[in-house]
This record gives structure tokens, C-alpha cells and sequence, in this order.
């Protein structure tokens, strides 16, 4: 049986690490609770699709609305990944690349991956 990846079977938006802490104690993820909220929805939304895209598959939907819902997904991630990214960017061009503590080859590195 596939489990319940429907948005509202969830757990809620609020991140386990808090922004600017990392996991390991590090560096974190450092959007603003409103931006972190946005991309969790679209990443959840985009998790919820894939899970449609399985049940599709294992019940041997249309090709073409298979396509349809992997694309949906596809960009629903870019966008999450793009939201991400134009943080960083915004955090350099209001406070500077060293007071935002932004490495710009890593931003890049970063933004060229989601191309």
C-alpha cells in the first residue's frame, strides 16, 4: 500500500532546525519564517504530486498526464530551489557578500545547478 503523501498528511511548515542553525551546528538555512513557510509548501506541494505521479504509474495511467504531473513536480522543485537561491542574492545586494556571510562562487555553483 503507497502511505498518504497528500499535503494536508504533512507534518506541519515549521522547520526542525532553526533558520541560521544547521543541523550539524553549522550554517544553516537562513530564510525569514515567511519565505522558509513558502518553500516548504512548494516543496510539499511537489512531494504530493510525485506521490500522484507513483499511483499513476502503478495504476497504468495516460502517458501523457503521467508527463503532465512529472513536469508539474519538476517545476515545483525549481522553484523552491530558485526561491532559495534569490535569498542569498538579496541578502548580498542589501547588506554586501561579507556582512550576509555569502561565498558568490558557492551562489553560483548553487544557481548553475538548478540550470
Amino acid at each position: 500500500m503507497t502511505p498518504d503523501v497528500s499535503p494536508q498528511a504533512l507534518p506541519d511548515a515549521t522547520p526542525d532546525v532553526a533558520p541560521g542553525a544547521g543541523a550539524e551546528g553549522g550554517r544553516g538555512m537562513q530564510l525569514d519564517p515567511e519565505e522558509m513557510t513558502s518553500v516548504i509548501n512548494r516543496l510539499r506541494r511537489a512531494q504530493g504530486q510525485i506521490g500522484g505521479v507513483i499511483k499513476m504509474l502503478e495504476s497504468g495511467a495516460d502517458c501523457a498526464d503521467v508527463v503532465t504531473q512529472v513536469s508539474a513536480a519538476s517545476k515545483a522543485l525549481d522553484r523552491a530551489g530558485f526561491s532559495i537561491i534569490s535569498t542569498g542574492l538579496e541578502r548580498c545586494l542589501t547588506q554586501g557578500e561579507e556582512a550576509a556571510g555569502i561565498d558568490r562562487a558557492k551562489l553560483q555553483k548553487l544557481f548553475l545547478s538548478l540550470a
